[in-house]
């Protein structure tokens, strides 16, 4: 066995534990009213990581992330720069669906976001896409920098260390947003384009 085929044995056996955590997971009272928890899915050595809000109400019922109106949207964005789902990692800082779709508590999010970073620190992406503010707000605290809404954020690349090493955080609005304001989309578009650009240099490096 090489030393490659070991380490993605590994990962895969350490992603599949925190899984098994996710969907068992009673640490708040979301699990009381899921119908899926939804840990998150894609390829374990992506190079690029998105990071959403919550599941919503077909993410629920089928256990995986952006698979409704917003997933398509993202799908095609992924698909206007030449990436695929399994290339990429695609989560969320809550793993449970909240009620109606409402903004996660801030219990909730700390409680449940250890899950997310043994996630981030398990596949150690080179660039990390938070979609939309409630993601965006919890990278940004977890390095030290100021939250001045994602209407400013977005647009620009922070070169950040997470948990021991650097990465490329690119903010921009969560694709449901965009399902009701065109501007939003155009602006989720050149965004995908600065993704790619920067997905270009660190293949070339």
């Amino acid at each position: 066995m090489t030393i490659e085929h070991e380490t993605h044995v590994s990962k895969v056996t350490l992603m599949e534990k925190i899984t098994s955590e996710i969907k068992a997971c009673h640490k708040c009272a979301l699990w009381k009213k899921r119908q899926n928890a939804v840990p998150g899915e894609g390829n374990l050595n992506a190079l690029v990581m998105f990071i959403g809000e919550a599941p919503g109400y077909y993410e629920d019922i089928k256990g995986r992330p952006f698979v409704g109106a917003a997933g398509k949207l993202l799908d095609e964005l992924l698909s206007s720069i030449w990436l695929s789902r399994k290339e990429v990692f695609i989560g969320n800082v809550l793993k449970c669906r909240p009620p109606e779709n409402r903004e996660p508590l801030a219990n909730e999010t700390e409680t449940c976001t250890p899950y997310l970073n043994r996630q981030i620190k398990l596949i150690k992406p080179k660039i990390i896409v938070t979609l939309g503010r409630h993601s965006t707000s919890y990278i940004f605290s977890k390095v030290g920098l100021k939250n001045e809404g994602i209407t400013k954020l977005r647009g620009k690349i922070y070169k950040i260390n997470l948990f021991g090493f650097q990465i490329s955080l690119i903010p921009t609005y969560h694709p449901a947003a965009a399902l009701y304001n065109v501007r939003y989309k155009d602006e989720l578009e050149r965004d995908f384009q600065l993704l790619r650009n920067e997905l270009q240099k660190h293949r070339c490096s």
